[in-house]
């Protein structure tokens, strides 16, 4: 039944409303149909979103009219860009953090009337919930693939896996790995297990080093396809934890060493998306 919400607030003269309109009109408010008699006029200027506020015991601090904005520093600048052509005895605070999780500044006009212009400090605030997966893994299955090349590097990725899916809560019997001769074939082996239907998700665990073979880049290229293919065609989560590196140095960093271990983070990526695959279906 509610439509919308309108605040009426009164300027001293011609002058002053006419300031007022051209500023707001700078801001991107958007000018609706007005009223002109002989005893005044008014424009009502629309903005996306009106909210109602009851306020009891402590007043508060701020304006009564609060214009949320999405560049609070770039509507600041503009304000005091205004004051300066309107050569008008305005005053214009400088940006305050508030109490509750925000920046603030108050325009004040000669005529009395006061704006607070504000920013939430939550990037999310006013957006829809998102839809995200959680990170436990109780009651889930997996199955990690891992290859026998380069095992100084897919043992290392291997187990940040398993320590990740058993830190998570997936239980010693929801995992099974499985080990192919390289990174070839993990394509196949991932296809395979995601057509049995068996596992709730994928970890895709490889090696490849530039300097050991001519066709790196053909090789590299071929296993993502397939990986996405499978992943793709039969609805199962795969995780990606081939690496792709121009050193051995380079690979044992991203093996746990110095940057991290990637299995970790296949692993921690897969229980996600079946976190979240199974609240997209309904089922959680």
């Amino acid at each position: 039944m509610i439509k919308g919400i309108t605040v009426v607030e009164q300027v001293s003269g011609a002058d002053d409303y006419a300031q007022m309109a051209r500023l707001l009109t700078a801001l991107g408010f958007e000018a609706a149909k007005g009223w002109k008699d002989a005893e005044g006029e008014g424009s009502p200027f629309l903005a996306p979103l009106g909210n109602l506020e009851l306020v009891t015991g402590r007043a508060p601090a701020e304006p009564r009219i609060l214009i949320e904005v999405t560049q609070l520093e770039t509507v600041h600048t503009a304000v005091k860009g205004w004051i300066a052509e309107e050569s008008t005895a305005a005053e214009v605070t400088e940006l305050e953090a508030t109490h509750w999780n925000s920046r603030l500044f108050t325009l004040a006009l000669p005529e009395g009337l006061r704006l607070g212009f504000w920013q939430s400090e939550n990037p999310m605030h006013g957006q829809p919930d998102a839809v995200e997966g959680g990170l436990s893994a109780e009651g889930m299955k997996f199955a990690v693939i891992t290859t026998r090349w380069n095992t100084v590097i897919t043992d290392r990725l291997l187990q940040g896996a398993l320590d990740c899916l058993r830190r998570s809560g997936a239980a010693k019997a929801d995992i099974e790995i499985v080990r192919v001769p390289g990174a070839w074939e993990i394509p196949n082996a991932a296809r395979t297990i995601a057509n049995l239907g068996k596992v709730d998700a994928v970890v895709t665990l490889g090696c490849l080093l530039r300097g050991e073979t001519a066709h790196y880049e053909a090789i590299y290229t071929e296993v993502a396809r397939g990986i996405g293919q499978s992943q793709q065609e039969t609805g199962v989560p795969h995780s990606f934890g081939v690496l792709t590196c121009e050193t051995l140095e380079q690979a044992l960093d991203r093996a746990g060493l110095k940057a991290g271990n990637k299995g970790f983070e296949a692993a921690s990526a897969a229980i996600e998306m079946v976190s979240l695959r199974r609240k997209l279906q309904g089922a959680a």
